[in-house]
């Protein structure tokens, strides 16, 4: 029994060790899944006029893409998030669903341009202007904590299902795109106003000691003190 017990020990210390941490950059996070509506929120899918439903559907997964490519290169700071590894497994695991994405999204820059050529370029500054749209500073740990999240569930998710995962998921990666912060405690700087007692020499005697009738009271005067004039009259 010692032995099974200690076994079990073991496998379970495996098994733990098996699972990937989640990066906790603060006490509480802001849960950007309860994000219902998209007001106020950074445009992510780059719009594609005249655009049928496979179309659109292919730039929701190019967009996810795109993004999580972003994550795979900015977020290697935190190991445990596995950003860059669910990203290359995505490659892997759904290459048919993003190879006929790209294939679709040429085809409507190609419907929608004067000239193939033209196509191409406009292909290509789309897919720019889409690495753009997730490149984010004051927001970094809480844009690669969601980008690897949606990797986790990527990595998971059956194929064909790429669509699916990115449609479900994409408001919840546009809000982390929104510095929060923490959520536990109110971490923003309070302002207080200082004021400071003139240093010119008109407001001071040889004794250094305040003169209230040339400079009116003294603004860092302790209850109970006077100043040099009202000291005088006080001793006469």
């Amino acid at each position: 029994m010692i032995r099974s017990a200690a076994i079990g020990m073991v496998f379970a210390m495996l098994v733990g060790v098996a699972q990937p941490a989640s990066a906790q950059f603060y006490l509480e996070h802001y849960d950007h899944a309860a994000v219902l509506s998209p007001d106020k929120l950074p445009e992510a899918v780059e719009p594609l006029p005249g655009a049928t439903d496979g179309e659109n559907d292919a730039a929701l997964i190019w967009t996810m893409r795109a993004a999580l490519n972003v994550a795979a290169l900015q977020c290697q700071f935190e190991p445990t998030l596995l950003t860059d590894t669910n990203y290359n497994a995505m490659l892997t695991d759904h290459v048919e669903e993003l190879a006929a994405a790209w294939t679709l999204l040429g085809m409507y820059f190609a419907r929608v341009s004067p000239t193939p050529r033209e196509g191409e370029a406009a292909l290509d500054r789309y897919g720019t202007r889409l690495y753009s749209r997730f490149s984010t500073v004051r927001a970094q740990y809480e844009f690669c904590r969601v980008a690897g999240s949606i990797g986790q569930e990527i990595l998971f998710s059956p194929r064909a299902q790429l669509a699916v995962v990115a449609g479900a998921r994409m408001n919840e990666l546009r809000s982390s795109l929104i510095y929060r912060g923490e959520q536990r405690f109110d971490m923003r700087q309070k302002r207080e106003t200082v004021t400071l007692p003139r240093l010119d020499a008109a407001c001071w005697d040889r004794r250094a000691r305040w003169r209230d009738r040339v400079c009116g009271p003294d603004p860092w005067a302790v209850p109970g003190t006077a100043g040099d004039d009202k000291a005088a009259t006080s001793a006469s």
